[in-house]
């Protein structure tokens, strides 16, 4: 009994010396003691075993002071890499990062169709590429988590998928049986909150994310956590009615937020208004610019509907801080002043609002973030990423 306590507390130890050297990093054994509240000797034990596994590293700070330079401890980030993957309807968009989570590589493949099958085929492949790509690494491919532009159950199985019309598939274990590394599945709109929580807002306990591209989703954190509900569908404020009797939507339902908020219906409103494919930001950037009045009428619209549901969704649950994930919003200048206008009320109470700096990225970033903090086995986990590595890998 007495080993087995003992190994749990070694455990426990480790996991809070590795959160805080990935935190303060580089960080000296003098200070990790002060900050861990653990012993000398403990942080001595436990350094050395985690030099030993080739997960830290040493260096020497530079400095000018008289005296032997400070030993500094960081964590070794090409040790291992994250495979993170946002399948949405059109595309699956892959991102390899670093155990710092700084990306290192992204591949878009774009999807013909939604037959399920061919797309297991190409998550499967890409998978074992990936594996033979960073298998010189200490650890090769530390885990892979797919972001699921649906429902997802706490047993983590598909539920519901309505680009797709995927009903109850198990992409968890029809991937684990090709692909010798578990396989983690969560919702898109949690991986967006989490990568935010991560790698932007990291004291922020209570945040809520909504992602806005092929449909919309809510991903949100209270007290630090996030909240999946009793069956793991939280979160699915897309399919919230807006407009009774409206359209028709693929849930079964009419008039929901998504037809009316999300960058979909947007792109579809906009290309039948203007008899011509319109499918890129940079078209309604341009199109902006021009104050082309069939762009500026019906991002209006599409600001109006967007407020609607984000002042339901504050007035529910009262948020800390709230981000959109929306490329399209980023195209019109004018469009937070405006969100923030129309959600001023006298009972609508948030402390800040934003538009989301990772935008696209941030599913695959929260996806990798989620492996690497499963990896580790840390409490917590704070990350800052680097622009410079960002806008060039992605």
């Amino acid at each position: 009994m007495e080993i087995g306590v003992g190994s749990y507390l070694k455990k426990i130890n480790k996991s809070l010396i590795l959160s805080k050297i990935i935190k303060h990093g580089p960080i000296s054994r003098s200070d990790l003691a002060n900050i861990t509240k653990l012993t000398k000797a403990t942080i001595s034990s436990q350094v050395a075993d985690l030099l030993e596994e080739e997960l830290i590293i040493e260096s020497h700070i530079e400095n000018n002071s008289v005296g032997r330079k400070p030993i500094m401890l960081s964590l070794r980030p090409d040790a291992g890499y994250a495979l993170g993957i946002d399948l949405d309807y059109r595309d699956i968009k892959f991102t390899v990062s670093d155990l710092l989570g700084n990306p290192v590589h992204t591949e878009r493949v774009e999807l013909e169709n939604s037959d399920y099958d061919e797309i297991i085929y190409i998550l499967i492949n890409q998978i074992r590429a990936y594996q033979e790509k960073f298998s010189h690494s200490r650890f090769g491919i530390i885990g892979i988590v797919i972001g699921i532009h649906g429902t997802v159950t706490n047993d983590k199985t598909i539920s519901f998928v309505p680009q797709h019309r995927w009903y109850n598939k198990d992409l968890k274990a029809d991937l684990e049986k090709n692909v010798n590394i578990i396989v983690c599945v969560e919702n898109n709109a949690n991986l967006c909150a989490f990568a935010e929580n991560v790698f932007n807002f990291h004291h922020c306990t209570n945040l809520i994310n909504i992602s806005m591209y092929s449909g919309i989703g809510l991903g949100f954190l209270i007290n630090g956590d996030l909240v999946k509900g009793y069956h793991g569908f939280a979160g699915e404020m897309g399919h919230m009615i807006i407009h009774p009797d409206g359209k028709p939507c693929n849930c079964g339902k009419s008039g929901c937020w998504e037809l009316y908020a999300s960058e979909v219906s947007f792109f579809k409103q906009i290309s039948e208004k203007l008899a011509k494919p319109i499918s890129t930001y940079e078209d309604i950037k341009n199109l902006v610019i021009a104050r082309n009045p069939a762009v500026i009428t019906e991002m209006d619209e599409y600001i109006k509907y967007v407020s609607i549901g984000l002042n339901n969704i504050i007035n529910l649950l009262n948020p800390e801080t709230l981000v959109i994930n929306s490329e399209l919003l980023r195209q019109f200048p004018e469009a937070m002043s405006i969100i923030k206008s129309n959600i001023k009320t006298s009972i609508s109470n948030y402390k800040e609002i934003f538009i989301s700096d990772l935008g696209t990225n941030a599913c695959g970033m929260g996806a990798c973030a989620i492996a690497i903090k499963n990896f580790l086995q840390i409490p917590e986990l704070s990350l800052t990423i680097k622009q410079d590595v960002l806008s060039q890998s992605i």
